[in-house]
């Protein structure tokens, strides 16, 4: 099983606490979001959990922590941009916060477990193809040496994230000026050692030197493990992503962050109340079960090939 902690909310940064006690538990519970009351019970022991992708954009809560989780292999999906507090309200700033932390935690776990993430990308009057391409290019110097790759993605306007985005007189380029600009960030990533990709683009800028990337990415898995796994791709991620089946176990509504492109939350509100309930002891992140919910064990194993194929040989 690959473990994806989180899509839906920033765990490491804000709930890394309530993750470090389900790892010591062994199990941990989920509520389906399409249905609040059915509820799975997910093991999470390292003989069955092959992998554990985590999703941030500070992870530096959970470093001083990183060794309990040293049975586990595992790497960090870093999103670090450019943008200001007017789009990422409570994060803290980037080049004399943000930066150290991504170089820390690259020194303690290595390079290749730190993926860096330029995403999502909007262009607007204050964050403009000049205002990306700058910024991108310091970051990029930054990180020579923490790290082997970066993916980027253009945002993409959701029903939640609608109104934000229009607040921010967010604009399109077309196709031509994507390909330009997504040229210059090519150069910039290899000028500093850096391979790149994009997340779940419809567009193809293989010829500009960006492939198509997957976030929970069978290869890098297999390369962190040491050995081959069985796995499909996503079903229930949009046609061009790219990432391979895992177990997701956030809580929409719970991210702090405060991130104008989010589509994961419906409100600051929404998140405030969430929050609220927040128990690191609970076995369920940011709730409690109640006498109507149903607890389901959800079958979990390993995905890792017992045998090596003459391929491998």
């Amino acid at each position: 099983m690959i473990l994806s902690v989180s899509r839906r909310t920033d765990i490491p940064n804000y709930y890394s606490e309530w993750f470090y006690n389900r790892i010591k538990e062994g199990f941990l519970y989920v509520r389906n979001p399409m249905n609040v009351h059915q509820i799975s019970e997910i093991k999470i022991t390292p003989d069955v959990v092959d992998c554990i992708v985590f999703w941030t954009k500070n992870p530096l809560p959970m470093i001083k922590r990183i060794d309990e989780i040293k049975d586990y292999n595992y790497y960090f999906q870093f999103t670090l941009t450019g943008y200001g507090n007017d789009v990422e309200v409570n994060l803290p700033n980037k080049k004399t916060k943000m930066i150290p932390v991504f170089q820390e935690l690259s020194e303690k776990i290595g390079k290749q477990k730190v993926i860096w993430r330029y995403d999502p990308i909007f262009f607007s009057d204050r964050y403009t193809k000049e205002y990306h391409l700058k910024a991108f290019k310091s970051i990029a110097e930054a990180l020579n040496g923490y790290t082997e790759k970066c993916v980027i993605s253009f945002v993409d306007i959701y029903p939640k994230n609608k109104k934000n985005m229009e607040g921010l007189s967010s604009y399109e380029l077309n196709d031509n000026e994507l390909r330009e600009f997504a040229k210059e960030l090519s150069k910039m990533a290899a000028d500093n050692n850096i391979k790149i990709g994009s997340c779940a683009e419809k567009i193809n800028l293989d010829d500009c030197g960006i492939v198509h990337n997957c976030c929970i990415d069978r290869e890098l898995i297999e390369k962190i493990i040491g050995c081959k796994i069985n796995v499909s791709k996503d079903k229930n991620q949009r046609i061009e992503c790219g990432c391979v089946e895992s177990v997701e176990i956030g809580t929409y509504n719970t991210c702090k962050n405060g991130c104008a492109y989010c589509y994961a939350n419906y409100s600051s509100k929404s998140v405030e109340t969430n929050a609220a309930k927040y128990d690191p002891l609970s076995p369920i992140l940011c709730s409690q079960v109640q006498e109507d919910d149903k607890i389901s064990i959800r079958k979990v194993e390993s995905l890792k090939q017992a045998q090596l194929s003459i391929f491998d040989m």
